[in-house]
């Protein structure tokens, strides 16, 4: 069995990790570090078998694995305290706050041999995965659109909307994480990052309204947005080439099935009714989503995988600094 600590009992760590780690065949969640009497409690109730404990009563238990769900100010003091100790470990999205932190992380861990992934999840959407699956009948790729709009109205009290630039909030680094590592993954290499950031909630102070823009190295552009307090949604993904285009809307279930309680070991995990259309204008037919498949992340972790290259999180942060210094300057920055 593979030994898991987890750090975190947020929304990171209860919807997502400690689920899905808990549904992985040989691994074996043993230990979950949390500060918070009410996060200790719920995750005594989800996980009796689990010790509930302070992060460094966790550093100092025998482990294979340790995941950081962590705020992201704390993500690159974490990682490197389980990379010190020789211990695996996977680390919640973004990787680290500055692309630089990022790289010497990926350095530590190549240098003490310790595998090290960044938990992209959603590579593994059911959206995502459908926009793999039709990529090669759309001939020629000139434009890909891709969206998460939320409508959130009213400020949280939680770290992601506090201003301190330690803390690497707003949606940029949240959803942009996600968004711009897709595009990344999809058609490789950017040079040049145009992008508009905008606080457009009252008494907001990080980006809540965020517009990329990327010329890849193939010539494909790729237009990303993230908004909190968008009333109606636009298409999650589009995509525009020489022979036909794709488009699919909505959002994949599985967060808020992992938040009901269902788990990835149920028979019809990851699937929808949801479908997109593919083609041309009155000529484009329904195309079923692929089903979602978030298991797959720690199926390979505990297969002694990388499903995550680190360095391609590390691409990303560049990417999303690029978009920082253009929105601040107003102007495109090459890469």
């Amino acid at each position: 069995m593979t030994r898991v600590g987890l750090l975190g009992y947020g929304i990171a760590g209860r919807v997502f990790h400690a689920p899905l780690i808990s549904s992985t065949e040989g691994m074996d969640l043993v230990a979950i570090a949390t500060a918070d009497p009410g996060r200790q409690a719920q995750a005594r109730a989800a996980h009796p078998d689990a010790a509930i404990v302070t992060a460094d009563e966790l550093f100092e238990l025998d482990l294979d694995l340790v995941v950081v769900a962590t705020p992201n100010r704390t993500h690159v003091e974490y990682a490197r305290r389980a990379i010190e100790k020789g211990v695996a470990v996977v680390v919640d999205k973004p990787f680290a706050p500055t692309s630089a932190q990022a790289g010497e992380l990926v350095a530590a861990a190549e240098a003490a041999g310790v595998p090290l992934t960044v938990f992209q999840n959603r590579r593994w959407d059911s959206d995502f995965l459908t926009v793999r699956e039709v990529l090669g009948k759309l001939g020629e790729v000139r434009r890909f659109e891709s969206r998460f709009e939320r409508w959130i109205p009213e400020i949280w009290d939680n770290w992601r909307e506090f201003g301190d630039p330690g803390e690497a909030g707003g949606l940029l680094y949240d959803l942009g994480a996600h968004l711009v590592d897709q595009a990344l993954q999809l058609f490789g290499p950017v040079k040049s990052v145009y992008a508009e950031l905008d606080r457009r909630r009252p008494g907001a102070q990080v980006d809540d309204d965020v517009f990329v823009a990327l010329t890849h190295e193939n010539g494909v552009r790729s237009h990303l947005w993230a908004n909190a307090h968008a009333a109606h949604h636009g298409p999650r993904f589009r995509l525009l080439g020489s022979e036909g285009a794709f488009e699919i809307s909505g959002l994949d279930g599985q967060e808020d099935a992992l938040d009901a309680g269902r788990r990835p070991t149920d028979a019809d995990w990851g699937r929808e009714d949801r479908t997109g259309r593919l083609g041309v204008l009155d000529e484009s037919a329904e195309v079923a989503v692929e089903p979602g498949a978030y298991q797959s992340f720690y199926a390979e972790v505990q297969a002694g995988r990388v499903p995550v290259d680190p360095r391609s999180a590390v691409d990303a942060l560049r990417v999303i600094e690029a978009a920082f210094l253009s929105a601040h300057e107003n102007r495109v920055v090459t890469l």
